[in-house]
C-alpha cells in the first residue's frame, strides 16, 4: 500500500470528558466493535475482577479513574483507528492537554444526567483554540437524565459549540426505547441485556411508516415524529467541511455501558473524521503527505512493565514512514539514533512494528535521551509547537521515608519527573527537594508508583509557595542579579534542567520583586524545556 493510501486509512483521535462520564467504558466498547477484545471490562469501584483494558496502571484499577493517557489501536472496516484515552480528572489535565497535540479529532463524552461539567468546558476550550474537529457523544441514556433538547442547548451555550444531532433518543431513562439514527435514517431499539455483546437493532427507513407505532407504541412514535420535525427545523444540516474546520459539531446519543449507539457513532466517525493532518513546526508547516519522516514526543511513561524497568517515549508520526532500524536525527541532541524495537500499542500489550505511518503512535524504548516535545526527523531541524508545560500550583517537600532506599528514590523521582507527572526543584540553600504539581492527587500517584515500581518510600511536608517563576537575568554578572540572589536565597531552587527558579510565596512578592529588580524577568512557564 502506498503512503497516501496508508494516510487515508488512518484516524487518530482522543476521548475527553469530566471524570465518570463513561469515557473509558466508551473506549472499551469501541475496541469491542473493532474485534480487539472479546468482552468489555467495567470500570466500577473494583467490584468486577476484570478491569478496563485502557486502565493498566494498578492505581487506576483501584481508584476506578484514569491517571495516564493510554494508547489503543485497532482495525475497523479496513480503517486503522488510534485512540488516545485521556484522564478526565482535573489533577491530570496536563497529560490530557499534551495528548491533544497528538490527535486529529476528538470525541467529547457527556453524562446525560449531569450535563456539561467544568472539566469538559476546560478541555473543549483547548480543542476550540486549536480548531480540532469534535464529535459529541451524550452517554448513559438508560438512566434518568435531562431532556435531549435541554442538553443540546447546554452544549451550545456552555461549550460555545454549534451542534447538529446525528441521532436522537426515543424516550429517556425508564422510558428509553431506542435511538433514531438521523445519519443513516434507521431506528435501533434498545434492550437492556446486551452489555457485553453487540446487538443489531430493527431498522426503519421512514418514521411516517405506521409500523413504527406497533413497534414502539403510539405515544412514543408520535413524540419522535414531532421531535424530529423540530430537529430538522432548528439545527443546521450536517456539513462535513464545517465539521473538519471545527465550526460544526455532530452529536450522537447512546449508552456505552449497554453498548447502545456506539456502533452508529463509530460508523459515522470513520466516514467523516479527518485523516492525519499537517502540523505546525516553528520553522514551517509539515504536511502529513511528505515523504520524509517527522515525529514528536508527546508523552513519556516509565515502567510500562514494572518487572522490566522500561521507559517508553510515545511518538506521534507527523509525516513520512517511520522504519525500524533506520537512523533518525534527535533534533535537540543533534545525534542520529536507531530503534530496533519500536512498539505499537494495545493498552499495555505491545508489539514490535517494522513500519508506521502518519497518525500512528509509536513507543520507543528510551534510556533517558528523550524529553517531552523532542522531535525526530530524517535530518531537517524542526521543532513542533504547542506542547505545554505548566507552572505548578501545589508544592511539597519530599522526604525519604526509608534511608536504605535513597538510590531507588532518586532514580524513581528522576524518571517520573521526565514523564511530566510533576516538576522537581532542588533548593539552593540546603539541597532539599520540592515537588510541584498541577493537581494534589498527583502526590498520591507519585507515592504509590515510587513504592510499587521502584521499591522506595517517601513522605511529604507542606511548603507555602504561590508560584514557581523561572528566572532570566539580562546580565548574570550584574550587581542587581547578585543582590537578587542574596536577598532571595532562601527561595531559590534549580529545576531538573538546572535552570534557576524563584519559589514565590504570594502574588504580591512577585510584584515587589519585579519592581525592585527590573532587569530580571520572571517566567511562569518553563521556556527552557
Amino acid at each position: 500500500m502506498s503512503l497516501l493510501e496508508e494516510i487515508q486509512r488512518r484516524r487518530t483521535f482522543g476521548i475527553i470528558s469530566h471524570p465518570d462520564a463513561g469515557k473509558t467504558t466508551l473506549t472499551e466498547k469501541l475496541l469491542l466493535f473493532g474485534g480487539a477484545i472479546q468482552e468489555a471490562g467495567a470500570v466500577k469501584n473494583n467490584k468486577i475482577k476484570k478491569g478496563a483494558t485502557s486502565d493498566f496502571m494498578e492505581i487506576e484499577r483501584q481508584r476506578g479513574i484514569s491517571v495516564a493517557t493510554s494508547v489503543l489501536a485497532f482495525i475497523y472496516k479496513d480503517k486503522k483507528i488510534n485512540i488516545l484515552d485521556t484522564p478526565g480528572h482535573k489533577d491530570f489535565a496536563e497529560d490530557t492537554f499534551r495528548t491533544l497535540t497528538a490527535v486529529d479529532s476528538v470525541i467529547v463524552v457527556i453524562d446525560v444526567a449531569k450535563g456539561v461539567e467544568p472539566q469538559t468546558e476546560k478541555l473543549v476550550e483547548v480543542c476550540r483554540m486549536r480548531n480540532i474537529p469534535m464529535l459529541v457523544f451524550i452517554n448513559k441514556l438508560d438512566r434518568e437524565g435531562k431532556d435531549a433538547f435541554d442538553l443540546l442547548d447546554e452544549v451550545e451555550q456552555k461549550l460555545g459549540l454549534r451542534v447538529t444531532p446525528m441521532s436522537f433518543p426515543i424516550g429517556m431513562g425508564y422510558d428509553f426505547k431506542g435511538i433514531y439514527n438521523i445519519w443513516e435514517k434507521k431506528i435501533n431499539l434498545f434492550s437492556g441485556d446486551n452489555k457485553t455483546t453487540i446487538s443489531e437493532g430493527i431498522e426503519f427507513d421512514d418514521v411516517s411508516n405506521p409500523e413504527l407505532d406497533n413497534v414502539i407504541g403510539d405515544e412514543a412514535a408520535e413524540t419522535l415524529r414531532e421531535e424530529l420535525e423540530l430537529v430538522y427545523e432548528v439545527y443546521p444540516k450536517f456539513d462535513a467541511q464545517e465539521y473538519l474546520n471545527g465550526t460544526l459539531q455532530p452529536v450522537f446519543f447512546g449508552s456505552a455501558l449497554n453498548n447502545f449507539g456506539v456502533k452508529e457513532l463509530l460508523d459515522a466517525f470513520i466516514e467523516i473524521a479527518p485523516t492525519p493532518q499537517p502540523k505546525k513546526a516553528e520553522e514551517r508547516l509539515v504536511d502529513s503527505k511528505e515523504e520524509k519522516m517527522t515525529g514528536f514526543v508527546f508523552k513519556i511513561h516509565a515502567n510500562m512493565d514494572p518487572k522490566h524497568r522500561d521507559r517508553l517515549a510515545f511518538v506521534k508520526i507527523v509525516s513520512g514512514t517511520f522504519k525500524r532500524n533506520a537512523p533518525y536525527l534527535h533534533v535537540r541532541n543533534g545525534k542520529k539514533v536507531k530503534f530496533s524495537s519500536p512498539n505499537a500499542f494495545f493498552a499495555e500489550k505491545k508489539e514490535i512494528v517494522d513500519e508506521s505511518y502518519p497518525g500512528d503512535i509509536v513507543g520507543l524504548h528510551d534510556t533517558g535521551n528523550f524529553k517531552i516535545g523532542d522531535t525526530l526527523t530524517e535530518g531537517e531541524k524542526l521543532n513542533f509547537k504547542g506542547i505545554p508545560s505548566f507552572s505548578p500550583e501545589h508544592f511539597r517537600y519530599v522526604n525519604n521515608a526509608d534511608p536504605m532506599k535513597a538510590k531507588q528514590l532518586y532514580k524513581g523521582l528522576d524518571q517520573l519527573m521526565d514523564e511530566g507527572v510533576a516538576q522537581l526543584f532542588t533548593l539552593d540553600m540546603n539541597g532539599r527537594r520540592v515537588i510541584g504539581t498541577v493537581g494534589a492527587l498527583q502526590y498520591e500517584v507519585i507515592q504509590y508508583r515510587l513504592e510499587h515500581e521502584y521499591g522506595a518510600k517517601c513522605s511529604y511536608e507542606n511548603l507555602h509557595v504561590h508560584k514557581a517563576c523561572w528566572v532570566e537575568a539580562e546580565d548574570e554578572k550584574s550587581e542587581e542579579f547578585k543582590e537578587f540572589k542574596r536577598v532571595k536565597q532562601r527561595y531559590l531552587a534549580k529545576d531538573k534542567q538546572g535552570q534557576l527558579v524563584f519559589l514565590a510565596d504570594s502574588a504580591f512578592t512577585i510584584q515587589m520583586t519585579q519592581s525592585k529588580f527590573p532587569s530580571i524577568k520572571l517566567h511562569f512557564v518553563s521556556e527552557f524545556k
